[in-house]
């Protein structure tokens, strides 16, 4: 498991005692306020050594500091990953909440595995016309209006721009196809 890193927030609470205070670089982010080794004590009373890191948010006004065993990366990086981990909980968050993934419709790895990446996929296309869309919706409301009205003959972003349209001005039976892409 040598090459296994984690970055993670630290506790408010936590206990720990500087060791080394490394220098930041001119490269590195000028957000970065400290990079330093810290140690710490497990449960058992075994001292363990990790790697702290102090980054300013500007558009939050705060302070966040991350841990990580990762000594090789600059500091900023490490900020960096903290950030897109919070992109995969939502995207994970989203899933579980309008996907019905706790049963599977196959037993097998490969049935579960098609339904993972269909589920993946829709919410992909479910994006996409979300951000298309010209009214702002949470994405689970629109998933849901969606979801109700797949099977009805309407212009998908005309009723997203204005559901309370009147329902001729909303219907497609005569359009054709209708394009994801097209300005």
């Amino acid at each position: 498991m040598e090459d296994v890193y984690f970055v993670t927030r630290q506790k408010d609470n936590a206990r720990y005692t500087s060791l080394e205070e490394f220098d930041i670089s001119n490269k590195v982010d000028d957000a970065v306020l400290k990079d330093e080794k810290i140690g710490l004590t497990d449960k058992n009373g075994n001292a363990f050594s990790l790697r702290r890191i102090a980054f300013w948010h500007e558009k939050h006004q705060k302070v966040y500091e991350f841990i990580t065993n990762n000594y090789d990366l600059d500091a900023d990086k490490i900020a960096d990953i903290y950030k897109n981990r919070w992109q995969i909980e939502t995207m994970f968050k989203r899933l579980k909440q309008n996907f019905p993934l706790k049963y599977f419709l196959g037993d097998n790895q490969n049935a579960i595995e098609i339904q993972i990446w269909v589920s993946l996929i829709i919410q992909l296309i479910m994006l996409v016309i979300q951000r298309k869309a010209q009214r702002n919706w949470a994405y689970s409301n629109m998933m849901s209006v969606i979801r109700y009205h797949l099977m009805t003959y309407i212009d998908l972003f005309k009723f997203l721009k204005n559901p309370e349209a009147n329902w001729e001005e909303i219907t497609t039976k005569n359009i054709g196809q209708l394009s994801l892409f097209d300005p």
